[in-house]
């Protein structure tokens, strides 16, 4: 395939054969790093990762290619580094990503020891790229067997690229209801006036390039799993050979008076952000829901809107996820900012003038100014146009999969928010869990099953969420946990929350504390146990992974 710049700026896989244009420099002596080592090195004012592993030394670019962390200040297992920002992975002797959510892989550069001295030589074309877009395939003429991913988010996205990596030929056709290409839907909440073009995963000549058709402003109305083939909105029929079913959920809304009023939002499309930051500004704004979503919105409205207030259901925010003492450190510091909180409080009625918001009434008797009111209290899954197939759903309508990510009808998928599914660091439990990275997950093993590839879902979920410019980040599944070690100081803003379940830890929630939630990740990846002895104790040696 010839080597043509993709619209990201990064190239496909470099050509070994191409060394015209290198560039090597002493990067320090052999002795330097021992097995299992790694630091960051400059090459040409080039930041490299050299690395020391199984008695070797490699180099790959430093920078992650998800959102540019420096991987140096990651976790080093075996050959793979785990990212401390948001925990992609990547092996550090070839550059390739082992784990989401990163997309795109690294350059690998050269290494060789002379006279006990490391060089490294990069080539200088590289040296411009920090990200490398796997090998890919595209269709070949004649190959008739069809994939449908139904769905433009992280699971349809990833499916279809390792398909192409591993070089399936046949036509792939990802089909979307937003009027967008597939696009980074975890910055909606945290930039808000965002521009739509800035956060596409993809552009369109890369689609068009692997022969990955996007078919925009088209839903899923209808299904025959007998006939394999699914029925769309605009009356248009397709067939399909093998079929993913990642459509995601959508906002749930608030069935009480006065809901249709102007200045009603839910965020879901970058058009919502767009629209909640223009009439947010200068405004009194209310958010119901103190889910990751509702508390990173009231946290990016500080110093735009005159006055915001958030109403709970619960005593305290991510109470059934994060647990109570983060929640009450999230909320002191929103309050700080004059954030506003009614917690075990609800909406009973929303008043208006002039067909827009007024104020808010809720159950507790208080009223509250309102020009705006932005409602996040869950989501519903998009799996009506399932309902009379034999396709086996829960009782919250979301769609059941085993350890491949198979429905129970052959030859059909399902992943993302959409599914439920058996979480293998839990016992295999089923789980729901909406995060970026897993639906990545999902889409990565899905396509490995189409081509007969036997895989099992085996990720550990990561998670992060930003508050006031600060991240919390967040590894496992702590559902159940029945005790919580702290590491550090909430009132320093510094702290570690390692949640304990049958006297091991099955989470780690973390605020200023890289990259101990990335090493986490990595011994429940191992499935290395990290008992509730060691989480109390102040020796820090279980973060050693090696």
């Amino acid at each position: 395939m010839p080597r043509t710049k993709s619209s990201h700026g990064e190239f496909p896989d470099s050509d070994p054969e191409d060394l015209s244009e290198e560039l090597t420099e002493e990067v320090c002596v052999e002795s330097e790093l021992q097995d299992g080592q790694m630091m960051e090195v400059e090459v040409g004012r080039h930041t490299v990762l050299l690395a020391r592993t199984d008695g070797k030394y490699s180099a790959i670019g430093n920078q992650c290619t998800h959102y540019g962390a420096p991987l140096s200040k990651g976790v080093l297992t075996g050959q793979r580094v785990r990212c401390p920002w948001h925990g992609s992975c990547f092996n550090v002797q070839t550059g390739d990503l082992e784990e989401f959510p990163g997309i795109d892989c690294l350059p690998c550069h050269k290494v060789n020891i002379r006279n006990s001295k490391v060089y490294v030589s990069v080539n200088k074309k590289s040296l411009r790229q920090q990200k490398r877009i796997k090998s890919m395939g595209t269709a070949e003429p004649g190959v008739t067997h069809t994939v449908l991913l139904l769905g433009g988010g992280a699971a349809s996205l990833i499916c279809a690229e390792i398909l192409r990596q591993k070089n399936f030929g046949g036509r792939i056709i990802m089909v979307t209801r937003d009027d967008l290409l597939p696009y980074d839907k975890t910055r909606l909440s945290k930039v808000m006036n965002v521009e739509s073009e800035t956060i596409l995963l993809r552009r369109a000549e890369f689609f068009q390039q692997y022969d990955i058709e996007v078919w925009l402003k088209k839903e899923a109305l209808s299904m025959d799993t007998d006939m394999k083939t699914v029925t769309f909105n605009d009356g248009s029929v397709q067939s399909y050979d093998h079929l993913l079913i990642s459509t995601g959920c959508r906002a749930k809304g608030l069935d009480v008076p006065g809901i249709k009023l102007d200045n009603v939002k839910m965020l879901e499309t970058p058009e919502d952000a767009r629209q909640i930051h223009a009439a947010c500004q200068g405004s009194n704004i209310v958010l119901v829901g103190t889910s990751f979503v509702g508390m990173e919105v009231a946290s990016y409205m500080i110093g735009k809107a005159s006055s915001i207030t958030v109403i709970g259901s619960s005593e305290l925010p991510y109470q059934n996820t994060l647990g109570r003492e983060i929640g009450r450190v999230t909320m002191m510091m929103l309050s700080e900012k004059g954030v506003k909180f009614y917690m075990n409080d609800s909406v009973t009625e929303v008043k208006g003038v002039n067909g827009k918001v007024k104020e808010v009434v809720l159950k507790s008797g208080t009223v509250i100014p309102a020009d705006v009111l932005i409602v996040g209290v869950g989501s519903i899954p998009n799996s009506e146009f399932l309902q009379g197939t034999k396709i086996q759903m829960n009782a919250k309508n979301f769609v059941i999969v085993d350890k491949c990510m198979r429905t129970n009808v052959p030859d059909v998928f399902s992943g993302g928010d959409v599914v439920t599914f058996p979480l293998a660091m839990a016992n295999n439990q089923l789980v729901t869990i909406g995060h970026w990275q897993m639906a990545q997950a999902h889409g990565r093993t899905v396509a490995l099953n189409i081509l007969n590839k036997q895989s099992e879902l085996n990720s550990v979920p990561y998670y992060w969420t930003v508050l006031l410019g600060k991240t919390i980040r967040y590894t496992g599944y702590g559902e159940g946990y029945t005790d919580i070690v702290i590491k550090g100081s909430f009132e320093q803003r510094k702290f570690l929350a390692l949640y304990i379940k049958n006297d091991e830890v099955i989470a780690a929630a973390g605020l200023n504390y890289d990259p101990v939630v990335s090493a986490v990740a990595e011994r429940l990846t191992a499935r290395k146990v990290i008992t509730k002895k060691e989480a109390q104790s102040d020796d820090q040696s279980w973060q050693q992974l090696s």
